[in-house]
């Protein structure tokens, strides 16, 4: 699973790095610690002028079908491998997928003196493209409309899987347009694991485990 992840460079490099048109979400700012209901950066083809978007959406898929929001399950992950045929993640894979900016993302090993946290990066540093998909929740009786998206996982590479048996779907740049939808292509073969040699792990300290902590400091390794 992706269940807390950092994205830190300058929002306005990570506009142009998407192509992104619009103007950042003036209260944007990067993060080291980003947690489950909290809004993140999202890159979204725009359903009606086409145009690349990045918006901020919050960490957690509210079905558009949704009656009460109380009551829903609001999941940060789907799992590839059954995207196609779940009935809460279905209808959001054939026509609502988005690219999530993320520069590292974090994991806990199962020791057995505890849950140990570990950083996950590309080897280069540079920010990394999650495959995620985006819904659109309209509080009844008002206008006023709840965008939010969930990471998409896959089976870990060597690389992540001493740590654990789950990874975030990372889509290379030059398959960005078959995922958003701009170019024509199999979105779902899309949806494997990075190569071993392109992601880098590390241990961290435990202050990440609480989302209160928020710094670069997160990301310095820990000492075995």
């Amino acid at each position: 699973m992706c269940g807390r992840f950092a994205t830190f460079q300058p929002v306005e490099a990570i506009r142009k790095r998407f192509g992104a048109v619009n103007s950042v979400p003036a209260d944007a700012r990067p993060s080291w610690n980003i947690a489950p209901s909290q809004r993140a950066l999202v890159v979204r083809r725009h359903p009606e002028t086409g145009e690349r978007r990045i918006d901020l959406l919050s960490w957690g898929l509210v079905p558009h079908w949704t009656k009460d929001i109380r009551d829903v399950r609001r999941p940060i992950n789907a799992r590839a491998e059954t995207l196609a045929t779940s009935p809460m993640f279905k209808p959001a894979f054939a026509s609502r997928r988005c690219l999530v900016p993320v520069d590292a993302w974090y994991e806990w090993q199962v020791t057995p003196d505890g849950k140990r946290p570990f950083a996950f990066a590309r080897t280069d540093r540079a920010t990394m493209a999650f495959a995620g998909i985006w819904e659109s929740w309209v509080t009844p009786g008002t206008a006023k409309v709840l965008r939010t998206f969930a990471i998409i996982t896959t089976a870990a590479n060597a690389t992540a899987a001493p740590v654990h048996d789950r990874m975030p779907v990372i889509i290379r740049q030059e398959d960005w347009p078959i995922w958003l939808g701009e170019a024509a292509g199999e979105s779902a073969g899309l949806l494997y694991p990075p190569s071993d040699e392109s992601i880098e792990a590390w241990p961290v300290g435990q202050a990440v485990n609480s989302p209160r902590n928020n710094g670069p400091d997160l990301l310095a390794t820990a000492a075995e």
